[in-house]
């Protein structure tokens, strides 16, 4: 279920949570419930983020990451303990009182509909739980100032990866390479290509 460890953290989550409206929680949940039943390859909180915005519900980048971070620990706790939707509303009201009444209704309807999917899609996600990249992004520049390169207005490349965590939750990270270090990666990634294709 929810963590409980930290009483602040679910505090501050439900309190989050409280300050949407049924629609736009609805919302939230049905990304994150789309990806654990195996439909969306994982949940970008940049889109949420993008969402909650358009609707003048303002949180910083770390509010958004804990609430789709405790939305998706609930509903795979949930998931893998293969509760009801009512064992799951039963628990996320013994795990804290401040649950608004229209937040639980929502969680409720949701998990009603869509709970035995994600039960089923979990069994075989526990199977199958590595990183997945789903994008990746490069582009071409030069080095004006270094504390690394001898020589300035020297090539490199930016590759930026997307992937998605065993979490569920989209990540980025971003690297830069000489010419020939990207060579080298390139090469890498074609073999492991070939490979993944024998398979």
């Amino acid at each position: 279920m929810p963590p409980t460890g930290n009483c602040y953290g679910l505090n501050k989550a439900i309190e989050n949570i409280s300050r949407l409206s049924d629609e736009l929680l609805a919302d939230t949940c049905q990304h994150i419930l789309n990806y654990l039943q195996g439909q969306s390859k994982g949940v970008d909180s940049a889109d949420i983020s993008d969402n909650f915005q358009k609707a003048g519900v303002q949180f910083d980048h770390d509010a958004v990451e804990s609430l789709v971070r405790f939305l998706l620990l609930t509903f795979r706790s949930a998931g893998k303990s293969k509760l009801s939707a009512d064992e799951l509303l039963s628990r996320l009201e013994e795990s804290n009182r401040k649950w608004p009444k229209a937040s639980l209704q929502v969680l409720h309807r949701l998990w009603s509909e869509r709970g035995a999917l994600v039960c089923a899609q979990q069994e075989v996600q526990a199977m199958l739980s590595t990183n997945q990249i789903v994008d990746i992004q490069w582009k071409l520049g030069m080095a004006l100032t270094s504390d690394t390169c001898r020589s300035l207005n020297s090539p490199y490349v930016t590759l930026l990866l997307k992937f998605v965590e065993t979490s569920g939750q989209i990540c980025q990270r971003s690297f830069e390479m000489t010419i020939p270090q990207f060579q080298n990666f390139h090469r890498q990634f074609r073999e492991i290509a070939a490979v993944m294709e024998t398979v």
